[in-house]
Formats: structure tokens, C-alpha cells, sequence
């Protein structure tokens, strides 16, 4: 049963990411004004200055969102 669980959540979360990129495709070709994926590069960019201003901290952070995010085998 636990298996299944982690398998639903690694798919959630595979969803997520590919919403994500398709966010920031379509933002990159027709602007901001998407009524659904909304300013998607906005936000990246904000997450990424706010990181880079946080010194050793924002790379610790970015070190664990990498690492949550990284393609892993469910067993």
C-alpha cells in the first residue's frame, strides 16, 4: 500500500513539474496575461534572486529543492 502511495505522489508530482514548464513555454510566447498559469517567469525570477540573496542559505535551499526534485527509483 505504501508503494502505491509513493507511486501516486511521484506522478502528482511529475504533473506538477510538467504544468510548470508548460507555464513558463507558454508565458515565454504570449506574455503574463494567461488567465490560468498567471506570471509563472515572474515568480522563477523572484525565487531565484531571493535565493541568490540569501548567501549560504538560499544554496543549502536550492541544494534540498534540487534534491527533492530529483528523479529517484521508486521501490
Amino acid at each position: 500500500m505504501l508503494s502505491n502511495v509513493k507511486t501516486w505522489i511521484a506522478s502528482l508530482t511529475e504533473i506538477g513539474l510538467m504544468l510548470i514548464a508548460l507555464a513558463i513555454a507558454l508565458s515565454i510566447l504570449i506574455g503574463p496575461n494567461l488567465p490560468f498559469f498567471g506570471t509563472a517567469v515572474d515568480n522563477i525570477i523572484r525565487l531565484v534572486s531571493s535565493l541568490g540573496s540569501s548567501g549560504l542559505s538560499g544554496l543549502i535551499t536550492l541544494g534540498i529543492i534540487l534534491w527533492l526534485f530529483n528523479k529517484r527509483t521508486l521501490s
